[in-house]
Formats: structure tokens, sequence, C-alpha cells
């Protein structure tokens, strides 16, 4: 059967609407989540409607299924979307939330929004895999966890994010070691001019980074290459010219982690 089915979460914009593109043109047919519903269709309809999903439109193309990945009655309706698709080859939990904004000190961050920040960030993923995991295994397919370098640096006001995205990591990491017929990455797409970004330094000028659609290349690679499990920067899976400013941000910045 050469039917590839991804589910991508926090599609309606930035990366995750850009990977969905991306995975659109590769011939995967998409079911795609995010909070606002008329922002996610609107993503949907462009992606059908370029010639980016023109393989996927035989197949059945674009699904879109608005709402809240940590709602578990949600959750229940992307599993039974995957249903009645068939299969799962590729779960990408990229849906996130940035927490407080401006960036607050540890020592003044609100604890109900560090708790939401798990919650979205932590607890949503790892039970939206939790569901899909047997269609995974029956497909041999994998998850791909959207992380951040705020995971393993020490930023002054990145608490929030970076613990929870530190939590993420770890899961993803434990899930790798546990689920062998399943490829587990989590990947560091580097700064991007996102939405959420944007939140982190508000009446700042982020023109500087580079659009999502630049490191698009670096999933597919994963995905198209199979890559072994592990910890990924994408700044390391393009091509030299294709990093740009990436690349001296990532220079100093550790290297790929893999385990089998």
């Amino acid at each position: 059967m050469d039917k590839r089915i991804a589910l991508v979460t926090g599609a309606s914009r930035g990366l995750g609407r850009a990977l969905a593109a991306g995975l659109a043109r590769e011939g995967y047919d998409l079911i795609l989540d995010a909070r606002n519903a008329g922002d996610l269709h609107a993503a949907a309809a462009a992606i059908q409607a370029a010639g980016a999903a023109a393989a996927a439109r035989a197949r059945g193309g674009v699904t879109a299924i608005p709402g809240n990945v940590t709602d578990p009655a949600h959750r229940a309706a992307l599993l039974g979307a995957v249903r009645v698709a068939g299969r799962l080859d590729l779960l990408v939990n990229n849906a996130g939330t940035l927490g407080a904004s401006p960036l607050p000190a540890l020592a003044d961050y609100p604890v109900g929004e560090l708790r939401a920040a798990f919650e979205v960030n932590v607890i949503a993923p790892i039970a939206l895999t939790q569901l899909l995991l047997p269609l995974l295994r029956a497909s041999g397919g994998a998850v791909l966890n959207i992380t951040s370098d705020a995971a393993v640096e020490a930023y002054a006001g990145w608490g929030g994010y970076g613990a929870a995205k530190a939590g993420l990591e770890q899961a993803s990491n434990v899930l790798a070691a546990e689920e062998l017929a399943v490829r587990v990455w989590w990947a560091d797409p580097g700064d991007l001019r996102t939405d959420m970004h944007q939140r982190a330094f508000p009446g700042e000028d982020i023109s500087d980074r580079p659009d999502p659609e630049t490191v698009v290349p670096a999933f597919l690679r994963l995905v198209t290459e199979r890559l072994p499990s592990g910890r990924y920067r994408a700044a390391h899976l393009l091509p030299p010219a294709a990093t740009g400013g990436q690349a001296s941000r990532a220079a100093a910045g550790g290297q790929i982690h893999a385990v089998s």
C-alpha cells in the first residue's frame, strides 16, 4: 500500500502549516489540527488548492479537525479520523504554547500559566501519542516532536517554556528506547519568524529570523530517509547553503544525538 497518512497538530500557521504543506508535496494525506477553526480551514484549503497537494488530493487530501489537543474529546476525534483513514505513518506533535508573555523570571512565573504550559507542551502530546501508538506500530511509523534549544540551554525568562520542552524531550528519549518498531524524533527548528516567537519578544523586530518554510527540508529529510530515533537540529540536517543565519547560531550548539 502506497497510501501514507500524517497527522500534524498546530497546523494553522507557522511551522505546522509549512510542514503540512511539505508533507503534502511528498504525497501524504493529511489530518490537521489547530485551535482556531477559521485559520485551520483556511490553511487546509490553501494546501489543498495549491499544487503542493496534487498527489494527496487523489487519495483523500486534507482533513481539518479544529480543537484543543489538551481536550480528551478532541484527541478522541483525531483518533477517529485516523481510523477512518485506515492507518497512520507519521504523527507530528507541533502544537505548543509559549506560556506567559512577556517572558517572566521563574521567581515570578504564575503557577497557573506554568501548569497550562506543561499541559499543552508535555501532557497533550504524550496523551495523543498514547492513543495513536497502536496504529503507528502497525505501519512502522514515526513520531516527530517539535522542541527547542530552550529545552537544553539556560536562557533567562525561558524557564517555563524551556522546562516544558525539556519534559517533552525526555519523554521522547524514553519513548524511543521503548518503541523499537517506531521512529521517535525530537527536533529543534531553531529561531523562526512565527507568531509564537514574536510573543516572546513583544514590540521587537524579528524580521531577521528565517521563515518556517526554510527548515521544512530538514524535517522532510528525517521522514523520507527515516533517520534513527534521536534529537536533531534543523540546522544540522540542511545543506550548508540552506542554513543561512541558522548555521552560525548552531555552530557552537552540540551535535546530532541519535539512538537506534
